[in-house]
């Protein structure tokens, strides 16, 4: 049997949720979206199996956004498999006025139903006293106090379920249903022709389909053709009935809350009060969230990194364990560049994954996060974005790939898809190392006024740049995407209150796991495919590439390691990435670029870092060396043509402006296939990216080679 859990926003349902079922719980998708579904397994009295499904917070059944709708199209289809047998209601004790008009409209479903009032404690911290019973009376159904932190209430919960799953009707003794809002004349005629096309018994839920007819999934195309006849003949004005019914239920719930929920004549400014008039504050309010996110932003960057290496280090050792341990052979190279290195790929971005959500749903547990949403909506929406994206921009700083997994919390799908395809364009920690390596190859170490220096200036041009071409491409998309949608936020600012440490580690969990299996499989695939072109080549190519390499180092005299990233350096060029590297120089030289950089560019798609390791094994410079050895190369490179030096200013700033746009991370294309459901996406992010890098790097190059 199937139990739904509904509620508005903010009104603590997940915790509900996650304390009647524990870590028996999954995530999936509703059929045919990408609006995720929790479900999990409520073990009963006498081998009663409940399926508990979380449905999306709503403020009523007129939905605004495609979270609610879900809502709204599985309870009008009484076929749909997730239509409830009961529902549990949760409700904030302290905003009983907001969170009951969606309360009332499911009670004239007739479907059992149960008034959980959840932060009881709350409540009475505002010296609010609720009478359960009298309002239990008035709405003819179970209404009882729970604690989602405490648990208190819990246990009676699962009482009050089982004896309405059992007997069919309203526990308590209950008979029967109350109808809270009277359907006048033209209504009822309206729900009655909705009743006969769709077979539908139940009337308000006939009228319901009658207003949302025309994005109803579980409707034929003959049926909304009935319906919108039937509407036209009859002069129905949607939205006035909407509003009616509405103002009715608010009208006929304000004295039941009055003669059931007891206040304090004087009440003084709440604690909440008193932190909204500064965390929301037009001056100090953004400068506060800046501050936040700039800790949760060092946070990620230095929290993670050690981490970050331990997972490298172990996968580094266990490669050179498989390869002291195992013969020499093609699978050992395939198990550790392709596979372990695939594996570590992986896993390195779990530590900035885990830090980031720990950390934002904190904040969101504690109720800041919707005011961060709240102050920065109207800047965001002038470029097709929503105030909740400010929070994956800003997490993009450290990672791309956790930053777009955080706009599921952007409901409107224009919103979300402009989000997630401009969030890579946000210099991330990955690009670091390119830019510390070309910077400081290109840009003197030289003073500016003083206190300042120029490297740095130029290390923070690159992150604003990235910012202003997020921004910028936002723009671009709003003019070109198209949406039925409505573009506005809808949100309740929920009371400040301590999080709840369980919650958030579900919300890692979830984060973490969703990565790891999803996206762990499109990364694990390409590190595989990069293996196979780095390391064969076409005839004999490899073999001969390798004798070349060893005269070369018995006529120089080189040692042992010096002779292995010689072999390396000319395999690769030997390689089908070598190969594919020549093949795009023609393409890619007027940007500054030779066959070399190619390769480096090819293989730092896994991501973006390994440009240097690249660069390194390209140049024979071994593992030892750090990137001031690398730079020293590159500073010797000459054209064989020109005999001029191949890495010079307009080389490096071309390069820089490349990888500030360029769509080089496979972790980031895999999340965006996960979070889009299509390929369609990833691939237009890609092709776009890369364009503007292309032309970026190309008007830089010819540029700065003027001059």
């Amino acid at each position: 049997m199937k139990v739904a859990l509904l509620g508005n926003p903010n009104s603590g349902k997940t915790s509900v949720f996650n304390k009647l079922t524990g870590l028996r719980q999954k995530v999936g998708n509703f059929p045919g979206v990408t609006v995720d579904i929790k479900t999990g397994k409520l073990q009963m009295g006498k081998s009663l199996d409940v399926d508990l499904i979380d449905l999306p917070g709503t403020y009523s059944l007129f939905p605004h956004s495609k979270d609610e709708r879900i809502v709204v199209n599985t309870l009008c289809n009484p076929g749909d498999e997730n239509f409830p047998d009961a529902i549990v209601y949760v409700a904030n004790s302290a905003q009983l006025e907001k969170h009951l008009l969606l309360f009332t409209q499911l009670l004239d479903l007739n479907i059992p139903i149960v008034l959980a009032l959840n932060m009881a404690d709350v409540a009475e911290g505002k010296g609010m006293k609720i009478d359960n019973a009298r309002l239990s009376k008035e709405f003819q159904t179970p209404v009882l106090s729970v604690n989602a932190r405490t648990g208190d209430g819990i246990d009676r919960l699962k009482v009050v379920l089982e004896e309405m799953l059992f007997h069919g009707v309203q526990a308590g003794g209950f008979k029967g249903f109350r109808s809270f809002y009277a359907l006048s004349a033209e209504e009822e005629s309206m729900a009655e022709v909705a009743g006969e096309t769709t077979g539908v018994k139940n009337l308000y839920q006939g009228l319901l389909i009658a207003h949302h007819h025309s994005w109803l999934t579980f409707l034929e195309e003959w049926t909304r053709e009935t319906l919108h006849g039937a509407l036209e003949n009859r002069n129905f004005p949607l939205l006035h009935y909407q509003v009616r019914e509405t103002m009715d239920r608010f009208d006929k719930l304000g004295p039941m809350l009055k003669r059931s929920v007891l206040r304090p004549k004087d009440q003084p400014l709440s604690r909440t009060e008193f932190a909204d008039g500064i965390l929301t504050h037009r001056f100090w309010g953004p400068i506060i969230f800046f501050v936040l996110m700039f800790l949760v932003f060092q946070a990620i960057f230095i929290g993670a990194s050690y981490p970050m290496d331990w997972i490298e280090q172990l996968f580094s050792g266990l490669g050179h364990w498989v390869q002291t341990t195992l013969p020499d052979s093609w699978f050992v190279d395939l198990l550790v560049k392709g596979i372990l290195a695939g594996l570590g790929g992986i896993l390195v971005f779990i530590p900035q994954i885990a830090i980031l959500f720990f950390l934002i749903s904190i904040l969101e547990e504690v109720g800041y996060m919707a005011r961060a949403v709240f102050l920065f909506d109207n800047l965001m929406s002038r470029f097709g974005l929503n105030g909740r994206s400010i929070v994956a921009l800003i997490s993009g700083g450290a990672c791309a790939v956790p930053a777009i997994m955080s706009t599921r919390t952007i409901s409107n799908w224009k919103e979300r898809l402009i989000t997630i395809m401009v969030t890579p364009l946000i210099s991330c920690s990955a690009r670091i190392p390119v830019y510390a390596l070309l910077i400081g190859f290109a840009i003197p170490s030289i003073p500016v006024l003083g206190i300042f220096n120029l490297q740095g200036i130029a290390f923070m041009g690159l992150y604003l740049l990235g910012i202003t071409a997020a921004l910028g491409a936002a723009l671009v998309f709003k003019l070109i995407l198209r949406s039925g949608e409505r573009s506005f936020l809808l949100m309740e600012l929920p009371d400040y209150k301590p999080p709840q440490l369980r919650n958030i580690g579900y919300a890692v969990y979830e984060k973490v796991k969703t990565f790891t299996l999803e996206a762990g499989k499109i990364i694990l695939a390409i590190s595989i495919v990069l293996w196979v072109l780095a390391d064969f080549g076409p005839g004999k190519k490899m073999a001969q590439a390798e004798a070349e390499a060893r005269v070369v180092a018995v006529q120089n005299q080189l040692d042992e390691a010096a002779t292995a990233d010689l072999i390396a350096a000319h395999q690769i060029e030997g390689s089908y990435a070598g190969y594919l590297g020549k093949f795009i120089e023609p393409v890619i030289r007027p940007l500054g670029f030779d066959w070399k950089i190619g390769i480096a560019l090819i293989t730092s798609f896994a991501a973006r870092e390994v440009f240097v390791g690249t660069m390194a094994t390209i140049y024979s410079i071994g593992s030892e060396s750090d990137e001031f050895a690398i730079r020293d190369r590159l500073a010797q490179e000459k054209n064989p043509v020109t005999g001029k030096p191949v890495y010079n200013m307009a080389t490096a700033l071309s390069l820089l402006i490349f990888y500030v746009f360029a769509m080089q991370c496979m972790s980031t294309i895999a999340v965006v296939r996960r979070e889009t459901h299509s390929w369609k996406w990833p691939i237009i992010q890609f092709v776009f990216m890369s364009g503007l890098a292309y032309l970026g790097s190309l008007l830089t190059f010819q540029v700065v080679s003027a001059f």
